[in-house]
């Protein structure tokens, strides 16, 4: 492992035992920590602020809204699961934020209900007016008219009817089995038996068919206007084609999230697919952590999908009329008003790359920092498709974690099997609710002659890197992509990652250790560039965080600007805290989750947070050290998590060439003076933006810089 420099190692020497020590004495657990859970839903919110802030276009914002659903239904399958566990099993033992589980999930449950309210009050409010100023109708059951229930009644005949089967739930029926976030009507009928003296009812289950004909129908209307209805209100125009004989009672829109924990035997198993396909079995039958229901729901009714799927009133939430606000994510593809939506910013060329002859002819000369996805990600396809069809490649190595429906990158690998390239691909079978896509692009590279490993026990893969070993003359040369983001051709159009292209013989002699460590548990005691995790990770970050306090008590240049996805990990939120209290300026940027409280006096003053939101997802991972004024820059694919520290395969890859960390430390900078999409964490937990007079917004302003390297 190459050592950390610091020329005076007696000089102003800090006793970091101590300063943990006093640190943990002044301040508590909780006065020190955020809880995870609970920042989450501070995050969620920050994203439903875009769907409610005006200066908007109406149909991004949709998305938003459509976003924050999405990850609250992701919420309950992951994080809310994980809490209803610790609950179950009578866990009183308080997390490091000082909260017992039963007093979170009573937080958690408060904080939902609140977050009903919010999606209602931002789609009625500030969204829907907008829509009908523009011409765009989401017509309801209740206010369509006769020509429009004359369309939809045609369209239930010929597209619905056949794909909707009622379930009956009674005692000759077994207790339909309900599919993880789908819809339902659970309609009441007046049963044909009961007679006058005596009225009966029955419940029957109809699940909407979302998944195979999407949620709404675009009905026709005159040029200018776009009208819109969800096919949930359609069926209940046509309820009645069910159920002609019976009096409808009323009919209520449900929904169940379950726990989608794997919960996978790696330990037993010695077949790791086959371990993943038992758990995604069990997976559908999972505990039901969040039952939504028509607020209108007669609570008898209430009381029997309670006693059927276990649940307690904390597991039950009236929601509106209408569920899964996610589907509205389907809306602006079928309006087609580009007007309404942000002005394109298409990925733009690089104009070195697209002159050269080779791409791996341009990394022999020289590193290439990758911008996605105000750069192409193209060039990083190309590396693969050129290498695929390079007969003096001799072999190809690749980590892939979650792998787009249609991918380049994973066809190209394909081909190169196929042309009698040795191609190693390590597919990530546990990347959570990819495992059965992975298992498709598994299957399919085996078939293709690659050598496909499914993951390493114990630990998930989640370094994002390619080795392509090619011979030149007598000798082999080893060229590498290594980024902060997944080889995903569709995601790579929405989050924002950094690569690398690099043919440095120290880096890509890393690599090679990396992959043998990865492909043959072979043991690798150092290496000379890169960071690794589970081994390495969290020590070097440890080093590099203690040798700035080192430099600011010495009266030495010491910064840390960390960006990241999420930082909960309560290690290096500590060691974070006293190198602020040792003088350090600590500029954090990060996106989702974050523990640590800044601006706490005589805790976090010199340290300050900055999140974004905007238009893309802000996802790569950078971390720069002042080190007395010799900076050392690393992208990584890892946030400061103890998932990612612990039980990952990680790496942190420095940026050695000048001119690119110069342009990596240019994108940082932006970012930090982001005053239009930026919020500041403040120590009370709340968020403030960052104003000021100049008007700096960062993502638009990184694809300004884009263009101009085109």
């Amino acid at each position: 492992m190459r050592v950390v420099k610091d020329s005076q190692s007696a000089a102003g020497e800090i006793d970091f035992s101590k300063a943990h020590k006093e640190l943990r004495r002044r301040f508590s657990q909780s006065e020190r920590l955020f809880n995870r859970e609970l920042r989450w839903f501070d995050f969620n919110n920050r994203v439903l602020e875009e769907a409610c802030d005006p200066t908007v276009p109406v149909l991004e914002r949709l998305k938003f809204l459509a976003i924050f659903a999405s990850n609250l239904d992701e919420f309950f399958m992951v994080r809310a699961a994980f809490v209803r566990r610790q609950v179950e099993a009578r866990i009183t033992k308080r997390g490091e934020d000082g909260l017992r589980p039963s007093e979170l999930m009573e937080e958690i449950v408060k904080r939902v209900h609140k977050a009903h309210e919010n999606i209602g009050q931002c789609y009625r409010t500030n969204i829907l007016p907008h829509l009908r100023a523009a011409r765009v109708m989401l017509v309801s059951d209740t206010d369509a008219t006769e020509e429009q229930r004359a369309f939809v009644a045609e369209y239930f005949r010929t597209t619905l009817h056949a794909l909707i089967t009622p379930l009956a739930i009674d005692a000759s029926h077994p207790f339909p089995q309900m599919e993880n976030g789908a819809l339902y009507f659970c309609a009441e009928l007046l049963s044909r038996s009961a007679s006058e003296r005596r009225r009966g009812s029955r419940l029957v289950l109809l699940r909407i068919p979302t998944n195979a004909v999407g949620r709404f129908v675009r009905i026709p209307v005159p040029k200018g206007t776009v009208n819109i209805m969800m096919i949930d209100d359609v069926i209940r125009l046509m309820l009645r084609e069910f159920f002609s004989k019976d009096g409808l009672l009323g009919c209520y829109q449900i929904k169940i999230v379950r726990d989608s924990e794997l919960d996978l035997d790696e330990v037993g198993s010695a077949d790791l697919m086959k371990s993943i396909l038992d758990g995604l079995a069990r997976r559908r039958k999972g505990a039901t952590t969040r039952f939504l229901h028509d607020p209108s729901m007669p609570p008898r009714i209430l009381e029997k999908f309670a006693k059927q799927l276990k649940l307690s009133h904390r597991h039950m939430f009236p929601g509106a009329r209408h569920h899964s606000f996610s589907d509205l994510m389907q809306i602006p593809s079928l309006v087609e008003r580009p007007d309404l939506m942000y002005k394109p910013m298409p990925p733009l060329r690089i104009r070195l790359l697209d002159s050269a002859s080779s791409i791996i002819g341009e990394i022999h000369k020289r590193d290439i920092l990758l911008h996605h996805p105000y750069q192409s990600f193209s060039y990083v396809s190309r590396f693969f498709e050129e290498a695929a069809n390079d007969n003096n490649v001799v072999a190809i190595k690749a980590t892939l974690y979650r792998i787009a429906n249609e991918s380049r990158l994973a066809a190209a690998l394909g081909r190169a099997a196929r042309a009698g390239i040795h191609v190693t691909v390590l597919i990530e079978l546990k990347a959570r609710f990819d495992e059965e896509h992975n298992i498709l692009w598994a299957r399919t590279l085996e078939e293709a002659g690659a050598h496909v490993i499914y993951g390493v026990k114990r630990l998930k893969t989640h370094s994002k890197v390619v080795l392509v070993v090619r011979k030149e003359g007598k000798e082999l040369r080893r060229y590498c992509h290594l980024g902060t983001g997944n080889y995903n051709d569709r995601t790579a159009r929405i989050y924002s990652d950094l690569g690398l292209l690099t043919a440095n013989p120290g880096i890509t002699s890393d690599v090679e250790n990396l992959f043998n460590r990865i492909t043959g548990a072979a043991e690798v005691r150092q290496y000379r560039y890169l960071l690794v995790a589970p081994e390495f990770l969290r020590e070097e970050f440890v080093k590099r965080i203690r040798r700035e306090a080192k430099h600011a008590r010495r009266g030495r240049p010491a910064r840390i600007v960390a960006k990241m996805n999420s930082l909960v990990d309560p290690g290096l939120i500590d060691e974070l805290y006293v190198a602020g209290q040792a003088g350090v300026h600590v500029q954090l940027i990060v996106r989702g989750i974050c523990c640590l409280r800044p601006g706490v006096p005589g805790l976090s003053d010199n340290i300050e947070v900055t999140s974004i939101i905007d238009r893309y997802l802000e996802h790569a991972r950078v971390y720069r050290f002042e080190n007395g004024g010799e900076p050392e820059l690393f992208l990584s694919s890892a946030d400061w998590m103890p998932r990612n520290l612990n039980s990952r395969i990680e790496i942190a890859f420095p940026i050695l060439d000048r001119k690119i960390r110069n342009e990596v430390e240019a994108i940082l900078d932006i970012q930090l003076r982001d005053n239009v999409k930026a919020r500041l964490l403040r120590a009370d937990g709340t968020n403030q933006r960052r104003r000021g007079n100049m008007e700096v917004r960062s993502q638009f302003r990184l694809y300004e810089i884009a263009q101009q390297l085109a």
